[in-house]
Parts: structure tokens; C-alpha cells; sequence
């Protein structure tokens, strides 16, 4: 490697992010062979990441009230 050349930044994959309108959410990865099992994710605050494939799942703004469920 020559002096003053940038030195190799290791490749970053980009998040999938899903904006939803109710705090129970369904992940199962891609369909074929890159998915996972079904989950069932509960967001609490404002997001929940995915434990199987790092999707993250974002609350709409004013969407979510459904306590009851």
C-alpha cells in the first residue's frame, strides 16, 4: 500500500426499514432461501429490530394505540 492512499473500508450493508401502523409486527426475512422462521415482534417505544435478519421496524407517527391488543 502506497503512503497516503485510503485504506479499504469494509463493505456496510444497508438496514431494510419498515415504517408499520400497529405495535405487533410479523418478520420472516425474504421469501426463498434467505428468509427465517416467522417471529412475532412487539414494539414497545418507537422501534423493534428483527433478531433473526436486523429489519427494523418503525412506529408511524399518531399510529400504534391499539393497547388493548
Amino acid at each position: 500500500m502506497a503512503f497516503g492512499s485510503p485504506s479499504p473500508t469494509p463493505a456496510i450493508a444497508a438496514v431494510d426499514t419498515v415504517v408499520v401502523e400497529s405495535r405487533v409486527v410479523a418478520c420472516d426475512g425474504d421469501p426463498g432461501p434467505l428468509g427465517h422462521p416467522r417471529v412475532w415482534l412487539r414494539i414497545a417505544d418507537r422501534q423493534i429490530v428483527c433478531p433473526y435478519c436486523s429489519r427494523v421496524f418503525v412506529l408511524r407517527e399518531g399510529a400504534g394505540d391499539d393497547h388493548g391488543h
